[in-house]
């Protein structure tokens, strides 16, 4: 008896731990493949709150009310994304225009460096000095090759975007007819699941739907913010320092800081030592009265808005980061904090419970059998 049971045990574990290996897999298969309607649902959920008011207020039927939201909200989503896209778009194109200049501009200050650094260098053995030039010549390749393929890169996705004009045009209808849909049909929609989904399975998923708002509410909710507010001083910085390109900059650089473990500083101090030893100490001042800005106003304003979002130690959030980033690179890097955060509030609500506790009994019993007394 205590065999199959301990058979049962071990095959339930494996089951869970393949289905959960699966479903994260097939989910992301699935969301890809169905793209359109995951972005119809993502409008839908934004406007419904709007519709039921104007239901309240206005005595109209929903789906009359669901399509004049819908156009409402895509109209300012349009119009943020257009004013956005065209100050990025006439960034980059400045961009790809000035880059052999901004190239020859970085060789000199890397020259500059070079010959601040020669008479530390010249105090070395000679077997080091011969390293160090050799050094400085591979970082000066390097960063050549990194800038040709950047503005290579920027090219072939242009044409690419180019080329997919039409299936993002349909994929924007599609997106626009789903959304209208799931509000207009709402109702009926949840009611169908319902009568069709047992519930031990609408009890789970009620669960995973309060921890994936909680999670990704407080946590995405507080970061985009503390992105945007980060933004804006980073953008404000660099109009004052008169760096080149400075919103690109800026979004770059308060996108590094959403990220766990990263930050500002992966930026701009090798920047400003950079500047510091090419000999722009005003420059290298300017960056690090930035980075000390931008921490400041972190520390202050990243309290009230994440508080305890997540709750997870920072070195289960460090394995989870690796392990997103090795599934899906930055993007799952990114999505595997709150994913491994959900996880965890389903072990803490005992989703896990029977799976682990089948399995600390089998283990146990294992090891009394391996190191008991045997009769001799």
């Amino acid at each position: 008896m205590k065999l199959k049971k301990y058979v049962k045990s071990i095959l339930v574990f494996f089951i869970t731990l393949t289905g959960i290996v699966l479903g994260i897999f097939l989910g992301i298969r699935f969301l890809q493949f169905f793209l359109p309607f995951v972005i119809g649902w993502i409008i839908a959920m934004i406007a419904n709150p709007l519709v039921r008011i104007l239901e309240r207020r206005l005595k109209v039927a929903r789906k009359h009310t669901s399509m004049l939201i819908i156009i409402g909200v895509l109209a300012l989503v349009i119009a943020a994304i257009y004013f956005l896209g065209v100050r990025i778009g006439q960034e980059t194109r400045a961009f790809l225009d000035q880059a052999p200049e901004m190239y020859a501009d970085f060789r000199e200050d890397f020259q500059s460096a070079g010959r601040n650094l020669g008479s530390i260098i010249s105090e070395l053995p000679e077997n080091i000095q011969e390293s160090l030039k050799e050094v400085q010549q591979d970082i000066g390749d390097i960063t050549g090759q990194a800038v040709g393929r950047l503005s290579q890169l920027t090219v072939d996705k242009a044409g690419s975007f180019a080329r997919n004009i039409p299936s993002i045009l349909i994929s924007i209808i599609f997106s626009i007819l789903s959304a209208y849909f799931f509000i207009a049909d709402r109702d009926r929609i949840l009611e169908f699941g319902r009568a069709h989904t047992p519930q031990i399975i609408q009890e789970k998923w009620r669960m995973m739907a309060e921890s994936f708002k909680a999670v990704f509410g407080g946590y995405f909710k507080a970061q985009f913010k503390i992105m945007a507010v980060i933004g804006v001083i980073l953008f404000i910085g660099m109009l004052i320092l008169r760096v080149r390109f400075a919103i690109l900059v800026a979004i770059l650089v308060a996108f590094l800081d959403m990220l766990p473990f990263l930050g500002t500083g992966t930026v701009l101090i090798p920047w400003a030592v950079f500047k510091l030893v090419s000999g722009d100490i005003r420059y290298a001042l300017g960056l690090v009265i930035l980075y000390l800005t931008t921490q400041l106003v972190r520390r202050i304003i990243e309290p009230k808005l994440v508080g305890d979002s997540i709750g997870m130690n920072p070195l289960v959030t460090l394995i989870f980061m690796y392990i997103g980033y090795r599934i899906g690179g930055v993007i799952g890097m990114i999505l595997a904090v709150p994913v491994g955060a959900i996880v965890l509030n389903f072990y803490k609500a005992g989703t896990f419970d029977g799976v682990l506790n089948g399995l600390k009994e089998a283990g146990r019993d294992l090891f009394q059998w391996m190191y008991s007394d045997k009769p001799s």
